[in-house]
């Protein structure tokens, strides 16, 4: 069992994610930085999908009740066992009685524990990822607080090799300026060509607003097409009839301010959506703090394809690396 001291800021337990019930209105959920959190899972030995703890910005102080391993992957949150720093990106032995704290961000925004066998808890329509604003999934559909007691699942499946670190070119880059690769689409025709010329040129600047619904930006405003607006579709031209909303989908309201919409958004709704972030860049800008820059780069739908290619590769590649 886990014992939670302080919970950080938004720590929640978190796993793939909730997949089938998109179109009646559920989003997935699930771990932002899918990559870090699928490697914190191999070091400690689970199987693919076993849930793990999903820290945000500033880590929880948790003490552990049984003897466990543990990993630690994503942001740069130095952790430390008992006041002593321990290593991220392995496997790391805790006995009964320890504490796990961490010292201050310093790159990233967040970061995954995963501990041998994962989290345990209830699973809700296929996945145990926490949704707080329905209150789904998860530790009683919230994030963590002070006196809970998480205990672990048997979802282990094989023993980890202790001291074996994940080389430095599987870990997470965290670049000043951000490139963000897209594509276009699906109702870009609505923005005037100078705008979306705009849109794809203009360093665009992540503001407070910026969490699991969605990561909002600064920079220029855009314009629409003007037109009569259909029935149906509001009074603004960035307005459209209603159209679902993939995970990625950037929406402009007003053209001021881009939204990439994230794990916990709604699936649908009136604003024209301009571009969809490529699936293997989410987990990129999941770690993208605060007044930190970024640029949409088009890429064509092939590139997306190989891009994830990549990335499942690169998973592949890892696992084989710690079962050897």
């Amino acid at each position: 069992m886990i014992r939670v001291i302080k919970p950080g800021l938004q720590t929640t337990v978190q796993d793939e994610g909730r997949f089938g019930h998109y179109a009646i209105g559920m989003p997935p959920a699930g771990a932002m930085d899918n990559e870090s959190y699928a490697v914190a899972n191999l070091l400690v030995g689970n199987r693919r999908g076993a849930a793990a703890l999903e820290v945000t910005y500033m880590g929880p102080e948790l003490e552990f009740q049984t003897d466990t391993t543990l990993a630690i992957c994503g942001a740069d949150i130095p952790p430390r066992i008992n006041g002593d720093l321990i290593p991220t990106w392995e496997a790391v032995n805790v006995q009964a009685g320890d504490v796990l704290t961490f010292d201050v961000l310093k790159q990233g925004v967040r970061t995954y524990i995963a501990v041998a066998g994962g989290i345990d808890v209830p699973v809700v329509m296929g996945s145990r990822s926490t949704y707080t604003l329905c209150g789904v999934g998860g530790y009683h559909g919230r994030t963590l607080q002070p006196g809970d007691v998480l205990h672990q699942a048997a979802e282990q499946a094989r023993t980890p090799k202790l001291g074996v670190a994940i080389p430095a070119e599987w870990r997470p880059q965290f670049p000043s300026v951000l490139d963000v690769h897209v594509v276009v689409g699906l109702y870009s025709y609505r923005l005037l060509e100078d705008s979306l010329n705009e849109f794809l040129n203009t360093e665009w600047t992540v503001t407070p607003e910026a969490n699991r619904i969605g990561y909002r930006y600064k920079g220029v405003r855009l314009n629409f097409v003007p037109r009569n607006q259909p029935f149906g579709a509001g009074s603004n031209p960035s307005n459209v009839v209603d159209c679902g909303y993939p995970i990625g989908s950037i929406q402009i309201p007003d053209g001021v301010e881009p939204i990439i919409l994230l794990n916990d958004a709604v699936t649908g709704g009136g604003y024209a959506t301009v571009a969809t972030v490529i699936s293997a860049d989410l987990h990129r800008v999941a770690q993208t703090r605060t007044n930190q820059k970024a640029r949409f780069v088009a890429v064509t739908v092939e590139e997306a394809l190989h891009r994830r290619r990549q990335k499942q590769q690169r998973l592949a590649e890892i696992e084989s690396f710690l079962e050897a």
